[in-house]
């Protein structure tokens, strides 16, 4: 009997490849599959937070101009299947399959990385399916990033750019700007939100040397329907805005009632999202880093009875600065519950409270999120504002599959 195969089985695991910066892996492959999409423009996101929901306001109001538009997405919350799309749709688990083998074909020598796996697949489904323009979302920094292989990427967005992933891109911020900056091509569009001076001075010197043009987006008014919660999301969605409105440079063209009816039915999991729990309302947002905690800090300054303390459940990697999100985060009469992000290393109680001793009183251990729900539910009141999961998007999609499950 044949066993079939799902996606997960087939992409290799992040203990085996890991994560490996380099493009030679991949652009070869490529170059073996006869440079698929070599002639599709693409979209190119960069930044530490925001890229995805940039990708998402970009896909609505692509789909409601028309624009036959392929999307690669990094990390996927729930199913590999999530990271290729065309006009919304996921790749079929056939789809992906098939394509999964196409490239191990062309790439026995090669051992590509899971997400060097997934683009080179990508390429492929989208050349066979003949789609007009791709966004391609960068997974990690820029400059070695498997989207950049790609020839033909004349609008580059600039998502908000801060402190992540320093193992790989460098301890300070000028350096980690300099690896997303690297994804600016000869004289494309760079489309960016309002960045720290640090990171303005590099993208704009990486701008020049390129013969680049550079637009600076304000974020969007209130009087914009966006279908994503948050204020940090008019600034996303500005940026979505000065790339479609750039379109007729590839010689594509959308029409500003597309933009707005795009921008304001756009959905994207794991962002702010409110969900259920038993039917109690819980939130859910994937804040993984200081400089998205720093934004969900801020957004919390919004909601009722906010100031009479959040229950957070928290479960962070060990190689984020789990201290620095906590301190961002928790205010007099907060708690956090901390828990472990499913299938990774994760931060500790002890640790932490090792490591912030102010807050060590406001700390508290549970082995699951559930079970701090369950907790929670067993007092007289649930807890108003709900109870926020956040801290890592792996345990946010760990989350979701078990609420549909």
């Amino acid at each position: 009997m044949s066993v079939r195969l799902e996606p997960s089985n087939l992409i290799p695991s992040f203990k085996s490849r890991g994560i490996n910066l380099e493009l030679s892996r991949i652009r070869n492959t490529i170059t073996k599959m006869g440079n698929p999409c070599k002639a599709i423009p693409a979209i190119q996101i960069a930044g530490t937070n925001g890229k995805g929901s940039i990708a998402c306001f970009l896909e609505s109001c692509l789909i409601k101009a028309g624009i036959n538009v392929g999307t690669t997405i990094s990390p996927h919350l729930i199913n590999w299947c999530e990271r290729i799309r065309i006009n919304g749709k996921m790749i079929s688990q056939k789809e992906f399959r098939e394509s999964i083998a196409t490239v191990n074909s062309f790439s026995k020598e090669a051992q590509l990385t899971p997400f060097e796996l997934v683009i080179a697949s990508a390429f492929n489904y989208f050349s066979i399916n003949k789609v007009e323009l791709m966004i391609l979302e960068v997974g990690l920094g820029g400059r070695l990033d498997a989207t950049t292989v790609h020839p033909n990427r004349p609008l580059i967005a600039i998502a908000g750019i801060g402190l992540d992933h320093c193992e790989y891109l460098g301890k300070d911020l000028k350096n980690i700007a300099k690896e997303k900056a690297a994804v600016i091509s000869p004289g494309s569009t760079v489309i960016s939100s309002d960045q720290h001076p640090d990171v303005k001075e590099v993208l704009l010197n990486k701008a020049n040397k390129q013969n680049a043009k550079i637009i600076w987006v304000q974020p969007l008014k209130k009087t914009w329907e966006l279908g994503l919660p948050g204020e940090i999301q008019k600034e996303n969605a500005a940026v979505a805005k000065g790339i479609l409105e750039a379109l007729p440079i590839i010689g594509l063209k959308i029409r500003p009632q597309d933009i707005q009816e795009g921008l304001a039915s756009a959905k994207w999991p794991g962002r702010l999202q409110n969900a259920k729990w038993k039917d109690l309302p819980i939130v859910l947002d994937g804040a993984h880093n200081p400089h998205a905690i720093k934004q969900l800090s801020k957004e919390r300054s919004t909601w009722e009875n906010q100031n009479q303390g959040i229950h957070w459940i928290i479960g962070i990697q060990l190689q984020k600065d789990a201290p620095g999100m906590l301190r961002y985060l928790l205010k007099r009469l907060d708690i956090a519950w901390i828990v472990p992000v499913p299938n990774h290393q994760s931060w500790e109680l002890q640790d932490l409270a090792k490591a912030c001793p102010e807050l060590s009183s406001q700390l508290h251990k549970a082995d699951s999120f559930a079970k701090v729900l369950a907790t929670l539910k067993l007092e007289n009141k649930w807890p108003n504002p709900p109870p926020v999961i956040t801290g890592s998007l792996y345990l946010i999609g760990d989350v979701l599959q078990k609420l549909k499950n």
